[in-house]
């Protein structure tokens, strides 16, 4: 079996809502949130983060808790995972994951069942997203990193180095495979993008006492119980790729 890195990408310079990736949930910063909602996939995880100037804070988080981590063009993206990925030892037909640190309420069995369906089976590119009818905010996405050589060594545009899988399917033949939630759950926004975000975030973390161990079951339920929390960021639009 290949072994498979778990690549988030940080940075402090978000447009909308900078330093959302450190801003507090309870007594933790989000990032170490996330990191915790990834249980024993902790080991695999590198954080690939910017190297601006301004990335001291998350970079000391990784320090503080043992998580490895790389520095690489803040607007170049694709680049910083492709040199993340070969500086970790990547090889061809190893399983890049590609997460955002905008989702602290990423689950655990979601992510495993996207890496045990890449690794037991042919495909080229497995993902789960809202356009499967999951709520935003526990994508995840994950192709060999053959693939994103291949796409790292062709890409010319602006829009594919900045968004990693936007421009694959330019460069390669992809045989992608997408998990259906089998119920749709899309309209509700567990990312964190601007303050109402956030609020809603925190909102359901004090619900569940700020424990991280909750399963995506438990919280559909949640967000069902509640209806005021749908009401906190419905009318946040996504940032248009």
């Amino acid at each position: 079996m290949s072994k498979i890195m778990i690549i988030i990408q940080a940075r402090m310079t978000s447009t909308r809502l900078p330093g959302k990736v450190l801003l507090p949930i309870g007594e933790k910063p989000a990032l170490e949130v996330m990191i915790d909602r990834l249980g024993n996939l902790r080991d695999q995880i590198i954080i690939a983060t910017t190297n601006d100037g301004s990335e001291k804070p998350i970079v000391d988080l990784c320090g503080k808790l043992g998580i490895k981590y790389y520095q690489g063009d803040t607007n170049n993206v694709l680049e910083r995972y492709y040199l993340c990925a070969k500086h970790f030892g990547a090889n061809a037909d190893d399983g890049i994951m590609r997460l955002t640190s905008d989702c602290p309420i990423i689950d655990f069995d979601l992510t495993t069942k996207v890496i045990n369906t890449f690794n037991s089976n042919s495909y080229d590119m497995v993902s789960l997203g809202p356009h499967s009818g999951f709520p935003r905010g526990l994508d995840a996405c994950i192709f060999s990193f053959e693939i994103l050589e291949h796409t790292y060594n062709n890409a010319s545009l602006a829009c594919d180095k900045e968004h990693v899988t936007l421009g694959m399917a330019k460069f390669n033949h992809l045989n992608c495979y997408n998990i259906s939630a089998l119920e749709d759950f899309s309209h509700y926004r567990l990312t964190v993008d601007e303050e109402a975000d956030y609020q809603l975030i925190t909102e359901i973390y004090r619900l569940f006492n700020y424990q991280t161990d909750f399963t995506y079951q438990t919280l559909i339920e949640k967000l069902q119980e509640h209806p005021y929390l749908y009401d906190i960021n419905k009318h946040v639009e996504q940032k248009k790729a």
